[in-house]
């Protein structure tokens, strides 16, 4: 029982960062003030910077849950009629928007 119970708290984790990483995604982001025309004082043309990841770290900390989440069903011993193999294809989606919302893919 107490395994089931474990197993049971991974996948109701697993469905809350889901749903926070899905409402997260979907709130509108606040436009911002347009930007005032640069000097046209220089001469030679600067090379545009190198575009750098945004750090997301709560997004960062779900997905090595989700992964850690995903290693412990993988090796449970029980496949709780069929409820295992689901949980595990909702978190490789899960973990694949995720990866997609970081860039990653």
């Amino acid at each position: 029982m107490k395994k089931f119970l474990s197993y049971a708290s991974v996948i109701a984790g697993t469905v809350v960062v889901t749903l926070a990483l899905s409402s997260a995604i979907m709130q509108p982001k606040a436009s911002a003030a347009p930007a005032a025309p640069a000097p046209a004082a220089a001469a030679v043309p600067s090379p545009a910077p190198a575009a750098t990841p945004e750090r997301h770290p709560h997004i960062d900390e779900a997905l090595e849950h989700m992964r850690a989440a995903k290693h412990e069903l993988e090796t449970a011993e029980h496949d709780f009629d069929g409820h295992r193999v689901k949980s595990l294809e909702h978190l490789n989606a899960s973990i694949h928007e995720a990866e997609i919302c970081m860039g990653m893919r």
